[in-house]
């Protein structure tokens, strides 16, 4: 366990720099992926196209975008921009990676960064940004039910998100 986001980053970035899959499941996604600066976008380069990279935002026209804003602080316009620059930012990481990017509707509870067989997940609550949680690293176990209930429930939120990227 890290007290933050920042205290995992590191660790992080070199299991993005290895994989093979990166999925991220965020709200907005900016300090993630979506800017120049941001933790992951500088380590999609060196991977070259064998990388398969599946990003959920939340959709800007969801009533949970509101709802998330308020919990934040934020206007639901500033947020809702926020989403949008991501989106045409991630776009342009389709010459890089193989990049799909979609818009889920419902309330932010979990985010999560899946490079192959680890996961980083720390949750998103009313006062604060998902960087500001606590961040678990989850491995892939045999027995173990953290990692594949998490991925079970990005792939069941990417089942039902529109694909816009």
């Amino acid at each position: 366990m890290y007290s933050g986001q920042a205290s995992a980053r590191e660790e992080i970035q070199q299991q993005v720099r290895g994989a093979k899959e990166l999925d991220i499941l965020a709200v907005r996604g900016l300090g993630l992926i979506g800017l120049n600066d941001s933790m992951l976008r500088a380590h999609l380069g060196r991977q070259g196209e064998g990388l398969r990279v599946r990003v959920l935002l939340l959709d800007p026209e969801a009533p949970a975008l509101a709802l998330r804003a308020a919990e934040i602080g934020e206007s639901a316009e500033s947020l809702a921009s926020g989403v949008r620059l991501a989106e045409a930012r991630l776009r342009e990481l389709a010459g890089i990676c193989d990049i799909e990017v979609y818009r889920y509707g419902m309330l932010p509870t979990w985010r999560v960064i899946r490079a192959d067989s680890t996961m980083f997940v720390g949750a998103f609550d009313a006062g604060w940004e998902g960087h500001e949680s606590a961040t678990y690293k989850v491995m892939e176990t045999p027995h173990g039910p953290l990692f594949r209930g998490f991925r079970r429930m990005f792939e069941a939120v990417a089942g039902s998100a529109e694909r816009t990227v």
